[in-house]
């Protein structure tokens, strides 16, 4: 595969600038940091930015190279690098770049029908069309079929190692990502105003449908094990809809340092679609079968945008529970004091304070005075995302990861 001598000099620029910032001290210092949060020990609250409005963020982050696999490489070193300049917080740069496996499947055997939703105000909302109305519409769920293209992958990375190798290291990494929320994939099929009715008139029917998404789903993370396509997720990357995933616990003591299991990472799991839903409800049309997927994780996230804080009474059952989400939906006493010191209170800001007609850093840092009141004393995590616009105004942003760090500082 050839490179243009352009291309060639646009990533090798990327790279010098990403391994100059790798070498640092204070990276070494923050992965410390974030592994004593991890590990629910004292240090002060950390913060995380991602989920970013990238069209907005202008000329340094838009991308310039056409090759799939090196402008993935050039999104992931420009990203980083504007992150760094602008909103560093508690990130953390390494030294390495990944080359992903190739890796695919042959879905779920359903077809997703949708439209538009005919709104001014949501343009871009669609709305599900049902297709499962009975039981012989959720035998309809196939078991999906993995597979891995290993020459593909070896091709990738030879390329990247050729035009990087000298400045950053090349590493090969399979799943890293163990995203599971089985509600998000079935509500598409199910649709939302009758998967809400249905827990009461059809309860079956939600249960037999939850309870075959979980199996397909799970057999394909079975797949990816046996298959030796898991990677580590215990340093630098994102689990669940938190923070670092900074861990002396993970791997397990028996780990062969080859073969990954589901045991040697963490694991996560949400629903939703049931922000709405009561805790009874939420445990037998959902948590009680996601429970057969997070027993086998080594360490566990749970949730995302749905409000928990009247719900950890259930989330204890789950084995191994680390973080749980506290969405910009929650009551903050009630989480926090439910949560205690048990487990990492992962806070979710609203990023609405960020896409207002004008900016009011105020605004911005009355709540972050309130999050951090209530909070006090708690394993916290700030963790600023699903960021869909800064009005054009980027500096915004740069605003905010400059206020949160000064007050957690504090």
């Amino acid at each position: 595969m050839s490179i243009s001598p352009k291309d060639k000099d646009t990533l090798r620029r990327l790279a010098g600038e990403v391994a100059e910032i790798a070498a640092l001290p204070v990276h070494k210092e923050k992965a410390d940091m974030w592994r004593r949060l991890n590990r629910l020990e004292p240090v002060r609250p950390m913060v995380w930015i991602n989920e970013v409005c990238w069209e907005e963020m202008g000329e340094e982050a838009q991308l310039t190279i056409a090759d799939p696999v090196l402008r993935e490489a050039e999104r992931r070193m420009r990203h980083w690098l504007y992150h760094w300049r602008h909103l560093p917080v508690d990130m953390i740069v390494d030294g390495w770049i990944p080359s992903p496996l190739v890796i695919t499947d042959t879905g779920f055997g359903m077809e997703t029908q949708a439209e538009h939703t005919k709104s001014d105000i949501a343009k871009n909302a669609i709305d599900y069309i049902p297709i499962i109305r009975s039981e012989s519409d959720v035998a309809k769920i196939r078991p999906t079929v993995v597979t891995c293209d290993r020459a593909a992958g070896d091709r990738n990375a030879e390329l990247l190692d050729s035009v990087l190798g000298d400045l950053v290291e090349v590493r090969q990494v399979g799943m890293t990502t163990t995203w599971f929320a089985p509600w998000d994939t079935l509500i598409q099929w199910y649709g939302i105003q009758e998967l809400y009715t249905d827990m009461i008139d059809r309860p079956e029917l939600v249960r037999m449908s939850i309870a075959r998404m979980v199996d397909v789903m799970i057999d394909r993370f079975e797949q990816y094990e046996r298959m030796g396509l898991l990677s580590l997720n215990n340093a630098n990357y994102r689990v669940g809809s938190g923070g670092l995933g900074y861990s002396d616990e993970l791997p397990q003591p028996d780990f062969d340092g080859k073969h990954v299991r589901m045991i040697d990472m963490w694991g996560n799991s949400t629903p939703q679609i049931f922000s709405c839903v009561s805790p009874e409800m939420h445990w037998e049309f959902a948590l009680k079968d996601e429970m057969r997927i997070l027993d086998r994780f080594g360490l566990n996230c749970y949730g995302c945008c749905e409000p928990l804080h009247h719900k950890v009474d259930i989330l204890r059952r789950i084995p191994r529970l680390r973080r749980i989400s506290m969405s910009p939906f929650v009551n903050i006493e009630q989480g926090a004091a439910a949560i205690g010191q048990d487990f990492i209170y992962s806070a979710k800001p609203n990023p609405a304070v960020l896409a207002s007609n004008s900016w009011h850093p105020d605004l911005a840092r009355r709540d972050l005075a309130e999050l951090l009141e209530k909070t006090r004393g708690l394993h916290l995590e700030i963790i600023l995302k699903d960021i869909h616009t800064t009005r054009g105004e980027p500096k915004r942003l740069w605003d905010w990861a400059r206020m949160a760090m000064e007050m957690v500082g504090r």
